[in-house]
C-alpha cells in the first residue's frame, strides 16, 4: 500500500489537537455552586452563631445540621430546577417533532430560508436542507439547534445536577466543621481552613473556565470572608440583645 503524501493546509488548531472542553453537561454548574455556597453558607452560619458567645458544642450542631440541610435543599431544588427545564425542553421537542410529521415541507422551506439568510445562495440552502430533511431525527436535531438552541441527545440530567450539588455542598460545608471535629476549641481555624478552602475552590474553577487562578481564587475568597465577618457582626449584636 503506498503511502500518499498530501501538501494540504491543516488548520492551526486541528494540527495543535485542538479541543473543547464539555461546556453542555449538567455536572459542572451545580458542583461549582453547591461547594460555594456550602463553605460560605456553612462558614457564615457557624460565625453568626459563634458571635453570640455560644459554646463550643452549639457551634458544632449548627454546623453540622446547616451541612445537612443545606445539601439536601441544594439537591432537592436542583433536582427540580434541570427536571423542569428537561420537561420544557422535551415539550418543544415534542411540538417541533409534531410539526415535522405533519408539515413536513414547511419546515423544510423554513430550514432552507435560515440558511439563506446566513448568507447561502437560495438554490444551494433549499437543496441543503432537502437533503438534511430526508432524516426525521437529524432534522429534528437540527431544528432544535436553530430553533431552539438545545441539543435533543445532549439534555441536562436532573439526577446528575442533584447528586453533584449534593456532594459538592456537603463538602464545601464540612471544611469550617472540620477543626472542631479534630478537636479545636477555637473558631479562627474552622476560619482559616474555610478560606483556604474558598481560594482553592476558586483556582479550580479558574483552571475550568480558563480565567486567572489568583483572580478568581481571592474573588471568592472575599466574598465569603466578607459574608462571615457581617454575620459575626450581626451574632455579636443579636447576643448583646437577647442577653
Amino acid at each position: 500500500m503506498a503511502l500518499i503524501v498530501t501538501d494540504a493546509v491543516v488548520h492551526e488548531a486541528h494540527r495543535d489537537n485542538h479541543t473543547h472542553r464539555d461546556v453542555n453537561g449538567g455536572w459542572l454548574r451545580p458542583a461549582v455552586f453547591g461547594a460555594m455556597d456550602g463553605l460560605v453558607s456553612n462558614l457564615a452560619l457557624m460565625t453568626g452563631v459563634a458571635g453570640g458567645a455560644v459554646s463550643q458544642q452549639t457551634i458544632v450542631i449548627t454546623g453540622l445540621a446547616g451541612l445537612a440541610a443545606g445539601a439536601f435543599s441544594m439537591a432537592a431544588g436542583e433536582y427540580t430546577s434541570v427536571a423542569s427545564q428537561r420537561e420544557l425542553v422535551e415539550a418543544e421537542l415534542a411540538v417541533e417533532r409534531r410539526e415535522l410529521r405533519k408539515h413536513p415541507k414547511d419546515e423544510m422551506a423554513e430550514l432552507a430560508a435560515l440558511y439563506e439568510s446566513r448568507g447561502v445562495d437560495a438554490p444551494l440552502a433549499r437543496e441543503v436542507a432537502r437533503q438534511l430533511s430526508r432524516d426525521p431525527e437529524q432534522a429534528l436535531e437540527i431544528h432544535a439547534r436553530e430553533e431552539l438552541g438545545v441539543d435533543p441527545g445532549d439534555l441536562p440530567s436532573p439526577l446528575v445536577a442533584a447528586v453533584s450539588s449534593f456532594g459538592a455542598f456537603a463538602l464545601g460545608a464540612l471544611l469550617p466543621v472540620l477543626p472542631y471535629l479534630l478537636g479545636a476549641s477555637a473558631l479562627w481555624p474552622a476560619v482559616l481552613l474555610a478560606l483556604l478552602g474558598l481560594f482553592a475552590c476558586g483556582a479550580v474553577v479558574a483552571r475550568v473556565t480558563a480565567r486567572s487562578w489568583w483572580f478568581s481564587g481571592l474573588r471568592q475568597l472575599t466574598l465569603g470572608g466578607a459574608a462571615a465577618a457581617m454575620t459575626y457582626g450581626l451574632g455579636t449584636l443579636f447576643g448583646v440583645a437577647v442577653g
